[in-house]
Formats: C-alpha cells, sequence, structure tokens
C-alpha cells in the first residue's frame, strides 16, 4: 500500500514537475503530469473516504479491487464522494482536467499548446487545494 501521506505528497511533486516542465516549454509532459497529480490527489481522497491508511499499489493489493484500478478521473472523482461537491463549485476546473487520459504521454512532441498546459495547471492546482 502507498500511505495517503506519500500520495499527497507525490501529486504534489508532479504538479510542481508539470510546472517546471511548462516554464521549459515541454507542454506534453507537463500536461501528463498535470493530470496524474489529480489522478493522485482522487485516490488520496478516496483514501479517507473510506478510511483507508493507503491505497493498493500491486496487483496482489488490487485482488477483489478492480474498481478502483483505474486512471479514469470521472470514475475516481465519483469514488471519492467529491462529485457533486466539484461539479458544482469547481466545474470550470474540472471540465479541463476531466478531458485528461493517461495516453496523453504518447502525445508527439509539437503537438500541445502551452497556453492549454497553463490553463490545465490552473485547473489541476485548483482541484488539489480543494481535494
Amino acid at each position: 500500500m502507498i500511505s495517503v501521506s506519500d500520495l499527497r505528497a507525490i501529486a504534489k511533486a508532479r504538479l510542481d514537475d508539470a510546472e517546471l516542465l511548462a516554464q521549459s516549454n515541454r507542454a506534453e509532459g507537463a500536461q501528463y503530469l498535470c493530470g496524474y497529480s489529480v489522478e493522485l490527489a482522487l485516490k488520496a481522497r478516496i483514501c479517507g473516504v473510506l478510511n483507508w491508511s493507503g491505497f493498493p499499489e500491486n496487483r496482489k493489493e488490487f485482488e477483489n479491487l478492480g474498481s478502483f484500478r483505474t486512471h479514469k478521473l470521472d470514475v475516481l472523482l465519483r469514488l471519492s464522494g467529491q462529485e457533486e461537491r466539484i461539479k458544482a463549485d469547481h466545474l470550470w476546473a474540472w471540465s479541463v482536467i476531466a478531458e485528461w487520459v493517461p495516453e496523453v504521454r504518447y502525445k508527439p512532441i509539437g503537438k500541445t499548446d502551452l497556453i492549454e498546459v497553463v490553463i490545465m495547471l490552473s485547473a489541476a492546482s485548483t482541484l488539489m487545494d480543494v481535494l
């Protein structure tokens, strides 16, 4: 299991990494890490809802917990118990982040608009603050 405190620390570090990549004009990496940071924050929130000390991190720990082994942000938001609040109070940020899929890591270099990434960074930061 990966502890909740480690999940939160990694989520924050990945968002910081995304900001540094964006500042270096490395939009694709920044875009990927933005979504990944929110994914980790949602998983930490799920642990709180379920009173878990940590989140499963390998096949054995995920046994019988298949619903939680996902990168789909909409599924994770629902499992976090925060869907109604996030969509009511932070819809703009959620709408930006909800478009993310982990497959963006395969996006060819130069195909991501840095302006979109800056907006995504703001949305991710907002969501991380309220999760």
